[in-house]
């Protein structure tokens, strides 16, 4: 039976993970290896300045204190003796579409595995309220699991699979969105007269693009988009060799 290493941003206790590796189990035999506490938004961090702890909470259940990428290495050095077949991160609460993947810890703990080698996929639901149902989310990702397994990407291709709330008028393989993200930064004073700041999102004009995740959500899809870690433009290659052509001449 194929072995699944299951992690997520939101922390080892959120039902989205338990919906997640109990769809799963139809699938493979499941390991979670989530972060102790919610480590949402940390991107790809990766933990070198302070030790690393793996509790098991239960019998194929365990939390590391640190982030969704730390889990993946922690997992596979601690607990695989043998490598999985496939590494599944999510279901996270809350999209991660567009530009958003760079943030996300749901997508990095994908990321980091198909860096090492493995299928991956990321599952995110959108969030509107905390009595989100995580079932249609948890279903689509094994059948996707299934699939992955059956018919796997080229290396370090993985999957961005994100949910809409509703039932699902369908499936659409996608491409990122982009948009004109403005961050918003409330500057406060403590009793102490002390500045803190909470970092806020002030707007977000995304883009139109028919084939984007942002809009298969909107038009009530759910949205499968392949990424990988090549952050190269390669469309600009050519672009870039013309404006350093002058740097080169003067380093010879």
């Amino acid at each position: 039976m194929p072995r699944i290493l299951v992690t997520n941003d939101d922390g080892y206790f959120s039902p989205g993970i338990e919906a997640l590796a109990t769809a799963l189990g139809a699938v493979g035999e499941t390991v979670v290896v989530a972060p102790q506490r919610e480590a949402s938004a940390v991107g790809h961090a990766l933990t070198l300045r302070l030790p690393l702890r793996l509790e098991r909470i239960r019998d194929g259940l365990y939390a590391v204190d640190g982030t969704p990428t730390d889990c993946v290495n922690v997992a596979l050095s601690q607990l695989f003796p043998d490598p999985p077949d496939l590494i599944v991160s999510g279901i996270n609460k809350g999209l991660n579409i567009g530009d958003d993947v760079t943030y996300s810890g749901t997508v990095a703990g994908a990321l980091e595995g198909a860096l090492l080698g493995y299928p991956a996929m990321a599952v995110s639901l959108e969030y509107l309220s905390d009595t989100a149902d995580f079932g249609q989310a948890a279903d689509i990702a094994a059948r996707l699991a299934a699939q992955l397994l059956a018919h796997p990407l080229p290396a370090r291709t993985f999957l961005n699979v994100n949910v809409p709330a509703g039932p699902a008028r369908g499936l659409r393989v996608t491409v990122q969105a982009r948009r004109n993200h403005i961050t918003k930064i409330d500057r406060r004073v403590d009793p102490r007269g002390h500045a803190y700041f909470w970092i806020e999102e002030a707007q977000d004009d995304w883009h139109p693009h028919d084939r984007s995740d942002h809009q298969a959500i909107r038009d009530g899809y759910i949205s499968v988009t392949p990424l990988q870690p090549d952050l190269t433009d390669h469309t600009a290659l050519a672009a870039t060799e013309e404006l350093t052509q002058d740097a080169r001449d003067r380093v010879r």
